[in-house]
């Protein structure tokens, strides 16, 4: 105790000197505190709401669970901060008009969430966190990184990964429950959303996805989504800029991301870091429509890291973290109150957030180090003196004995104390519904985006051209044969080599459905269902203009259904190929192993698909089984082949004639049956759904998986480790 109080006392001074050295400004008289004569007084907490006599007139409106209320007045804490000398930024008009709120009271008690290790699960990410949030105010979650934000955040919603475990209770409106689907809303850090599309069809085809009912009905509540995050002025923009059209800058695009969320109109929203990546001026903008989306009624619960004065006095209430130990939760106001009565005065010309996390960071001690030998113009570095662990340990002691604390734990046991009105699901759209919106979101976006297939669609065509020119006027002969059975083989296996062209694509559209099925607003099935039939279209385009641009400069057999035959064979071939890249993609995840992962696939492929060495004389072992059954280069092929040379002779002399079969016996096997080629088609047609469903299994498993991974290490960044 004498160390801190040494440290304390140290720090104190310090604190002076550095804010101000031409005068030594009383503590008591800074801007950020209530008005002098008051600082010792415990901290007085909103009365806890009473579900059958509220301060406001509350009425059920029929056919909805939305509650209107006749007046919604600005949160009790922004008052106290204008009464201040340092007023906090004005709220837009109509922020305190009637609207419809839906908020819920939201506890979480002796909180305690542990990762597991190698072994076991030992790393102690929060530990006995208490705190509450209200309807109608912002609850922040601060602290620096590795102090445990996101994990907390992520607790108190529900979504931890599963090889985190959670000690404690969470209380929804007073009861332990589960927070039903639509009636909440959580915003990662980072959000994929999809450039191709305005701000409106963005949010227009999340409100398809999520909502049930009528399409008509839910352009209304996207116009609610965009007036409440302020996107009118962007709603008919492109999100990420298309050709020569500029993107959305990043503040938008974050709420945008926002947004989507509102569509469902959730009683309490979640959001991890709400500012990350945004400058001063679009962080309080953000803040400031954050502030007016809480005074029609929602919850709101927010980590951040930092922020500047002005943004700090938009929070209500503060949980602050260091090392997932809970250094203070309660009012804006009361935390700069117990810095300064724990001997941590915040100097008058520094942002309290700064103030708070230079205290309460252990990265400071490396500065430390690195300064205790330099000095500046004024002296030494004084103001860093400070042991982080002592301010650590001290800033604990002092909340847990203090007025504050006992005032959260009567507030926590008032709020829970009795069962309020139950969370109730608002419904979710029709699997036969998403598929529809997918599909026609997808024909959409890749019609837009030229990198999708238009760019696949021009390197086809001239891959194609340079094949035909290269084996043009090859005639009918015999002397032929071999020659178009390598003009065949080329065909087929550079085609589906240059496929892995759109593995960029494809991954972009598997970070779209990882981000979109975390929020439950898509499946596997309904994902692929949707690409599927999305992507028929522009794969038979393909097909079919690269076959017509082949056939005839080849000068393959003139018949109409035999060119028939070669597009819907080359059409399964693209069919097969998406699948087998949506199957790598889905596996890796990465765009450069997916694509050296596939040119490894395809090379093999072609090694094995019998045009090197006749299928029968390969190998047993390893190249023709299994790998000329998997190729499915092979079955394309000697469809193609069949398709070209089953009832056509060849004259041998004057006299013998040979069928198109035994041409072909040293250059390729095919078999002599007519209805062979329409059995590789099959084969091909089963291919393309195998692939297909091991994509839906790598989709339900993996990527849910890795998503979940990924997340768990933005939190282990802002957990301890």
């Amino acid at each position: 105790m004498e160390e801190i109080q040494s440290q304390s006392e140290h720090y104190r001074s310090s604190s002076s000197s550095a804010s101000s050295p031409a005068s030594r400004v009383p503590s008591s008289n800074f801007f950020y505190l209530r008005k002098p004569g008051s600082l010792r007084q415990p901290i007085s907490f909103e009365d806890s709401p009473e579900w059958e006599d509220t301060d406001v007139d509350v009425r059920v409106e029929e056919g909805g669970d939305s509650i209107n209320a006749a007046t919604t007045p600005v949160s009790p804490s922004l008052s106290k901060l204008n009464s201040g000398s340092l007023p906090s930024p004005p709220l837009p008009e109509g922020a305190a008009v009637a609207r419809k709120i839906a908020g819920a009271s939201v506890v979480w008690k002796d909180l305690t969430v542990t990762i597991k290790g190698k072994r076991k699960y030992s790393d102690k990410v929060v530990k006995s966190s208490n705190g509450y949030a209200l309807p109608g105010t912002m609850t922040v979650i601060m602290g620096p990184a590795k102090s445990g934000k996101s994990t907390l955040l992520r607790a108190i919603a529900g979504r931890l990964h599963p090889s985190a475990k959670m000690y404690g209770e969470v209380f929804i409106n007073g009861a332990k429950t589960h927070m039903p689907y639509g009636s909440y809303g959580f915003v990662d850090r980072e959000t994929t959303l999809i450039g191709s599309l305005t701000v409106r069809e963005y949010l227009y085809y999340s409100a398809l996805l999520q909502l049930p009912g009528f399409f008509c009905q839910k352009k209304s509540v996207v116009e609610e989504a965009i007036h409440a995050m302020s996107l009118g002025d962007y709603a008919n923009k492109l999100i990420g800029g298309h050709c020569y059209m500029k993107g959305l800058p990043s503040g938008e695009r974050r709420r945008v991301s926002i947004a989507r969320e509102l569509v469902m109109r959730p009683r309490i929203l979640f959001i991890d870091e709400p500012l990350y990546h945004l400058d001063s001026v679009s962080a309080l903008l953000m803040m400031v429509t954050l502030k007016k989306l809480a005074s029609t009624g929602c919850t709101l619960i927010f980590t951040i890291y930092q922020s500047s004065t002005e943004v700090f006095g938009l929070f209500d209430r503060i949980c602050l973290l260091s090392n997932g130990n809970t250094l203070f939760f309660g009012e804006t106001l009361a935390c700069l109150q117990h810095f300064s009565n724990a001997g941590f005065p915040c100097p008058i010309m520094q942002s309290p957030s700064d103030h708070f996390l230079r205290a309460i960071n252990t990265d400071f001690d490396r500065i430390i180090a690195m300064c205790k030998n330099w000095q500046d113009d004024n002296g030494d570095f004084s103001s860093v003196n400070m042991d982080t662990a002592v301010a650590i340990r001290t800033l604990e002691a002092t909340f847990k004995s203090s007025a504050d604390a006992a005032a959260v734990e009567t507030m926590i046991l008032r709020l829970t104390e009795k069962e309020g009105p139950l969370l109730k699901s608002k419904g979710k759209a029709s699997n036969a519904t998403r598929i529809a919106v997918l599909t026609w979101r997808s024909l959409l976006i890749m019609s837009r985006e030229w990198k999708y297939y238009w760019l696949r669609l021009i390197l086809y065509m001239l891959l194609t051209v340079c094949i035909g020119t290269v084996f043009s006027g090859l005639g009918h002969s015999l002397s032929s044969v071999v020659t178009r059975v390598a003009a065949i083989f080329v065909f087929v296996s550079f085609t589906s080599l240059l496929s892995i062209a759109g593995v960029p694509a494809l991954m972009k559209e598997i970070k779209i459905y990882a981000s979109e099925e975390s929020n439950q607003h898509s499946g596997a099935f309904v994902f692929l269902f949707g690409q599927l039939l999305s992507s028929i279209p522009f794969l038979f385009l393909i097909s079919i203009s690269s076959s017509l641009v082949f056939y005839f400069l080849i000068g393959l057999r003139d018949d109409f259904s035999l060119l028939m035959y070669f597009v819907l064979n080359f059409f399964m071939c693209l069919l097969v190929n998406e699948g087998l890249m949506l199957a790598v993609a889905s596996l890796w995840q990465n765009v450069f192993w997916s694509v050296l992962t596939l040119v490894t696939i395809h090379v093999v492929m072609m090694l094995a698909a019998g045009y090197f060495r006749i299928r029968n004389e390969l190998p047993g072992p390893v190249w023709t089984y299994p790998l000329s059954y998997i190729a499915f280069h092979t079955y394309s092929i000697q469809g193609l082949l069949e398709n070209e040379y089953l009832g056509t002779n060849f004259a041998v002399g004057q006299v013998r004639t040979i069928s198109g079969l035994q041409a072909l016996h040293n250059a390729y096997d095919i078999s002599s049956s007519s209805n062979s080629k329409w059995e590789n088609l099959l084969v091909l047609f089963l291919m393309a759904v195998g692939y297909r469903i091991l994509v839906f299994f790598l989709l339900h498993f993996r990527v849910r998986k890795n998503v979940s991974l990924h997340r768990l290490c933005q939190c282990n960044r802002n957990s301890t480790t």
